[in-house]
C-alpha cells in the first residue's frame, strides 16, 4: 500500500523508529551550532516582503535547482520579480524527485505556513498567496523561537565589530543564544588575491600593524580574545585542503613579508605560512576552550565567467577529492604533543573521506569530555538522506556513536530549521531499524535518552558544558 506523503511518520519505517522520533527526538531544543544567518535580521526581527525572500534569497542550494532546469540567470539572482522567482522555482521543484531539497521545501512549508499540499507550477499562486499573508505576523524571531532554538553559532571575521552579537545579548525579550564563530579564513589564504586588502582591514581592526608574523599572531590573538568575550564557542575554517608543512618561525616570517611586498610566493611557502597560523591558533582556542571546526573538500568557484559576474557562495562549488589526511594528522598529533589540542570537529565535503575521518578521531580523543575528537555531520552536498545514513553508519561502524554531536543547518535561510527534523527522523530510523532486525536490544528508553543526547544534550555540553 502507497503511503502517504510526508505524513506524521515520514521516513520512520518501523514502530521502534517512530516511537524514538515522537516520544524522545522530536520535542528536543535546536543547537545550530554553524549557519551563515545574518546576526542584524535577528537583532532587527526582520519581517519578509514575500516568500520569495524568505526562501531564495541567498540560498545557493535552490539557485542550482534552477539553473539544473535550465532557468535563465534573471530569474534566479537577476531583475526579475519576485512572483516570477518564485512561480520558475514552483516549475522546477517537481523534477526533484530524490533530491533532499523537494523534502525541505515542503517540511518548510508545512511547519511555517500550514501548507500540506505540493507545489507546483499549478498550486504556486495559492502557495505564494498563503506564505504571504503568513509572512506579515510571521517575523525571524518567530521563526526561531517556533523552532525550539536554544542556540545558533554565526559565522563572523575576525575584523567584525561583533556590534549584533553585543546588542542581541543585550535584549532581555531574546533568549536564544546568538555567538559568534570566528572564522579566520582570509587571513590564512595566504596565496589567494584577497589577502593582501584583508590584512589592512585585519590590521584596522586589532589595531597592529601586521608587517611580519609575530604581528600577525597578536593580531589574530587579539581578535580571538574579543570573539571570547563576545561568548565565542566555535571557530571555523574553510579550507581547500588541510595543509601541515612546518617551517622555522624565522623562514615564515620571511615568506609572510614577500606576500606583503607583493612578491609571489610558491605553493610550499603557502602551506608553510598556513601551517603556522593554524597550529598558533589551535593553541589559541585550547587555552580559551574553543572548538576547532575544520572544514575541505571543496571545489570553490569552478564556474570562472559565473563567479566573475556574481562572486564566492553561489552556487558554483563542488567536491574535490584532495586528500587531506596526513595534513590533519600532523596537525592534530603536533597541537597534542604540546597539551594544546582543542575540541575539534573534521568535515570533508567528500563522502569517500567518512571511513577515514571516522578512524583518524579515534586517535586523538581526550578525557576532558566524551567524544573530543568528532566526524562532523553530513554537511553541504551530504546533507542528504543517503548522505547521513552514510555518515552516520560510518561513525558507528568505527566510533562512538552515541557520542555524536549531530546536525547542523550550515545555512542562510531561517526557513531551515526543518533540516533538523529531517536529520532527526533519519537517526531514529536507522536505529529502529537496527533494534528491530535484532541488532541492538529494545532497550527504548536507553536508547531514547542516546537519540537525546545525539540530537542536543551532547552538542550542548560540548559547546556550552
Amino acid at each position: 500500500m502507497t503511503k502517504a506523503f510526508m505524513d506524521e511518520n515520514f521516513l520512520l519505517e518501523t514502530e521502534t523508529a517512530r516511537t524514538l522520533y515522537h516520544a524522545y527526538a522530536k520535542a528536543m531544543p535546536i543547537i545550530d551550532y554553524h549557519c551563515h544567518i545574518d546576526p542584524a535580521e535577528i537583532m532587527e526581527n526582520r519581517r519578509f516582503d514575500n516568500i520569495t525572500q524568505a526562501w531564495l534569497g541567498g540560498d545557493h542550494y535552490k539557485w542550482r535547482i534552477l539553473r539544473g532546469n535550465g532557468v535563465d540567470e534573471r530569474y534566479i539572482t537577476g531583475d526579475a520579480s519576485d512572483r516570477e522567482k518564485f512561480q520558475k522555482f514552483s516549475e522546477a521543484l517537481p523534477r526533484c524527485i530524490g533530491n533532499p531539497m523537494y523534502h525541505w521545501c515542503h517540511l518548510e512549508l508545512k511547519t511555517y505556513f500550514g501548507y500540506d499540499g505540493t507545489l507546483n507550477a499549478d498550486t504556486a499562486q495559492a502557495v505564494w498567496e498563503l506564505c504571504n499573508e503568513k509572512l506579515k505576523t510571521l517575523r525571524v524571531r518567530d521563526i526561531i523561537a517556533q523552532s525550539n532554538v536554544a542556540a545558533i553559532g554565526t559565522t563572523d571575521d575576525p575584523a567584525d565589530t561583533l556590534v549584533w552579537h553585543e546588542r542581541l545579548a543585550a535584549d532581555p525579550d531574546f533568549q536564544t543564544k546568538v555567538i559568534p564563530s570566528y572564522r579566520p579564513d582570509k587571513a590564512i589564504n595566504i596565496q589567494k588575491e584577497t589577502f593582501l586588502p584583508y590584512v589592512e582591514k585585519l590590521s584596522a581592526a586589532a589595531g597592529v600593524k601586521i608587517n611580519g608574523l609575530d604581528a600577525m599572531k597578536r593580531a589574530l590573538t587579539q581578535t580571538v580574545e574579543k570573539f571570547v568575550a563576545h561568548g565565542c564557542k566555535a571557530s571555523d575554517h574553510g579550507l581547500d585542503y588541510i595543509p601541515f608543512r612546518p617551517a622555522p618561525d624565522e623562514d615564515v616570517d620571511t615568506i609572510l613579508k614577500k606576500a606583503l611586498a607583493g612578491i609571489e610566493i610558491t605553493l610550499e611557502e603557502a602551506e608553510s605560512y598556513q601551517t603556522a597560523i593554524l597550529l598558533h591558533l589551535g593553541e589559541a582556542y585550547y587555552d580559551h576552550n574553543i572548538v576547532m571546526q575544520l572544514h575541505y573538500g571543496a571545489l570553490r568557484n569552478a564556474n570562472t565567467a559565473m563567479y566573475q559576474k556574481l562572486g564566492a557562495d553561489t552556487g558554483f562549488d563542488c567536491t574535490q577529492d584532495t586528500c587531506s589526511t596526513a595534513g590533519i594528522v600532523g596537525l592534530l598529533d603536533a597541537l597534542n604533543q604540546k597539551g594544546k589540542l582543542p575540541k575539534t570537529v573534521l568535515y570533508s565535503l567528500n563522502p569517500n573521506d567518512n571511513a577515514q575521518l571516522a578512524t583518524l578521531i579515534g586517535c586523538f580523543q581526550g578525557t576532558e569530555i566524551k567524544g573530543k575528537l568528532q566526524h562532523g555531520s553530513g554537511w553541504w552536498f551530504n546533507d542528504t538522506k543517503s548522505g547521513m545514513i552514510a555518515q552516520l553508519t560510518n561513525l558507528a561502524n568505527l566510533g562512538i556513536l552515541g557520542n555524536f554531536i549531530g546536525m547542523l543547518t550550515d545555512s542562510r535561510s531561517f526557513l531551515s530549521y526543518t533540516r533538523h527534523e529531517y536529520f532527526r527522523r533519519v537517526l531514529c530510523n536507522l536505529l529502529g531499524g537496527w533494534i528491530e532486525n535484532g541488532e541492538y536490544p529494545a532497550d527504548l528508553p536507553f536508547v531514547g535518552s542516546m537519540v537525546q543526547d545525539i540530537c542536543y544534550n551532547n552538542a550542548n555540553t560540548y559547546f556550552f558544558g
